[in-house]
């Protein structure tokens, strides 16, 4: 089956992966706020909240490289159904909990829902939405993750202004119950009849004959170090600048919020740069610089308090411009590395193991930072963020210059 060809048949499909993506990210944010709460109640340190969320990441980065297997084997959005319930099912779950095993169960719960996101979606996409739009719908995936992001903070922050953590809980769980049912009432658009891929072997050689391909490892390293520079900031960006500044929780979570907001405005914007620039290498590693250097001015601690929203908006919108630039970047590699190529049924292998570094970097950075936290190195953790994420810059490149020299 070709892609579709028709504006609206495009829209409406982004539009529904982008309600899916949007969930998974809601449940990414909606514990860490919860931090204030959660810890009192159930007498843990920072550095049983940073486990728990190693927990759901660690969970979901292996998931999600196995199920990129599972996506290619039976289809995407039967996967995809599948994830989404699974998230519905942790919020109530979290809801229930009365103690600390209780909420390693529920982020495990949302840790295997939240696996099928990348490589479903992105399978999904490029089966059924027109080459050139492409671009832009790379843009509104990572658009309706970050507003997922910001909607996760707006549930926490409601239950810190005094709904309640089991409140959020409930709040998460009927979001993805209605996104269940978008995705239910939607099955014929979405459908995917693709040919079914194996276990071992398939037309386009064996299922893990990609990982021969040096740029498929570096597109997992980076996503790697740019998450985990990701995840400590947002896990403890609230006790961090709180401490640096001055500043209360509520301004530190919207801080946060002005963040997320930020990098879903870059976001837009970079669709419009993935369409325009070829060089989408240098497009992310621009973008990202621009994000070190706002996060090295808030880890110097010189700024005015006032200034903490406004720089933090920066970090964000610097992180927003490199999304679909990277997103193009990934895709790329990925037809690259499938004898296939972009006809290819076998994207969601590449997809998942490739998208499985952001969950391992988004595993280790919270349990990393929040260590540092409780040794005493609050003023460590924006240097931190601000050293991975030119790191990833320096990845990036590298990814760019081997897909160049394998096309040319």
């Amino acid at each position: 089956m070709s892609p579709t060809t028709t504006f609206r048949a495009d829209a409406a499909v982004i539009a529904l992966v982008g309600v899916a993506h949007a969930t998974s990210h809601l449940f990414h944010l909606l514990l860490p706020p919860l931090f204030p709460l959660l810890m009192p109640d159930f007498g843990f340190g920072y550095t049983e909240a940073g486990f728990l969320m190693t927990v759901f990441f660690a969970i979901s980065g292996v998931g999600q490289a196995l199920a990129g297997i599972v996506v290619d084997r039976y289809g995407a959005r039967r996967v995809l159904m599948a994830g989404v319930s699974l998230l519905a099912i942790s919020g109530l779950a979290l809801a229930a909990a009365t103690s600390y095993a209780m909420l390693v169960l529920a982020v495990a719960l949302a840790g295997l829902g939240n696996a099928v996101f990348h490589p479903a979606d992105f399978s999904l996409l490029n089966k059924k939405v027109s080459p050139a739009r492409l671009g832009h719908a790379f843009s509104v995936h990572g658009l309706s993750g970050n507003l997922g992001w910001a909607l996760g903070a707006a549930v926490s922050g409601t239950a810190l202004a005094g709904a309640g953590w089991r409140g959020a809980g409930i709040a998460a769980a009927m979001v993805a119950l209605a996104s269940v049912m978008a995705l239910l009432f939607a099955r014929p658009l979405l459908d995917d009849e693709r040919p079914r891929v194996g276990a071992g072997t398939t037309a386009q050689g064996p299922v893990f004959g990609f990982l021969r391909v040096p740029a498929i490892w570096l597109a997992f390293m980076f996503f790697l170090l740019i998450t985990a520079a990701f995840g400590g900031l947002q896990s403890f960006s609230v006790p961090v600048l709180g401490g640096i500044y001055g500043i209360s929780a509520a301004v530190a979570v919207a801080a946060l919020t002005g963040y997320l907001l930020g990098s879903a405005a870059g976001m837009v914007v970079g669709g419009f740069v993935a369409v325009k620039v070829h060089a989408h290498d240098r497009a992310v590693g621009g973008a990202l610089i621009g994000a070190a250097v706002f996060a090295s001015v808030l880890a110097s601690g010189l700024p005015p308090a006032w200034s903490v929203l406004p720089l933090m908006v920066g970090v964000g919108v610097g992180v927003g411009l490199a999304g679909p630039s990277r997103d193009m970047l990934v895709r790329r590699v990925a037809t690259e590395s499938l004898p296939g190529g972009k006809e290819s049924p076998a994207f969601g292998r590449v997809y998942g193991f490739v998208y499985s570094g952001l969950d391992v970097g988004l595993a280790l950075g919270p349990l990393a930072f929040g260590m540092l936290l409780d040794a005493g190195g609050r003023d460590g953790v924006l240097p931190g963020v601000a050293l991975l994420q030119v790191l990833a810059v320096l990845t990036v490149l590298a990814m760019g210059r081997r897909v160049a020299v394998r096309s040319s």
